[in-house]
């Protein structure tokens, strides 16, 4: 097949009406009768004007606030996952989450979370901890290694990022 010979199917593409071309149907005056507001080029009303009912757009609800372009988002770890799929004494890195399949990729930054329980001591390397997460890992003998992560936007007294 060459690009020259393609072509839709017969009846895909219906053929625009052809208005003003002479007296007949949607001639002189292409359907829209003679002069007024109507008449014009440019007349019709606006996207979303339902002929004077509330619009829909304004029956839903809105999202108030803004949203941060400097958020960072992690990728979520739980203690849970931990102790399904390492052994007791393992190294936990993000490769090795990976491997586990916990995690699907490394491109974002990791943080664990304390959702469930923790009994293996393991060593977890990550960008982040939350203080439960954390706690319950050094309390079951295990340590726990920050990874230099995304850096913070760190604010100046007028609340500006520097």
């Amino acid at each position: 097949v060459k690009q020259h010979e393609l072509h839709s199917p017969k009846g895909a593409r219906r053929t625009s009406k052809r208005v003003g071309r002479g007296n007949g149907s949607k001639g002189n005056y292409s359907g829209k009768g003679m002069k007024g507001q109507q008449s014009r080029s440019g007349s019709g009303p606006r996207p979303g004007f339902e002929g004077g009912q509330l619009p829909l757009v304004l029956k839903l609800p809105t999202r108030r606030g803004f949203t941060n372009i400097f958020r960072t988002d992690y990728a979520v770890v739980n203690l849970s996952s931990l102790e399904e799929r390492f052994e007791n004494g393992a190294d936990v890195t993000p490769e090795a989450m990976v491997h586990a399949g916990i995690l699907r990729n490394l491109k974002m930054p990791i943080k664990v979370l304390a959702d469930g329980e923790i009994t293996k001591s393991l060593t977890v390397t990550a960008h982040r901890f939350s203080t439960q997460a954390k706690e319950q890992l050094q309390s079951a003998g295990g340590t726990v290694q920050e990874l230099s992560g995304p850096k913070i936007r760190e604010q100046d007294d007028a609340g500006n990022g520097s």
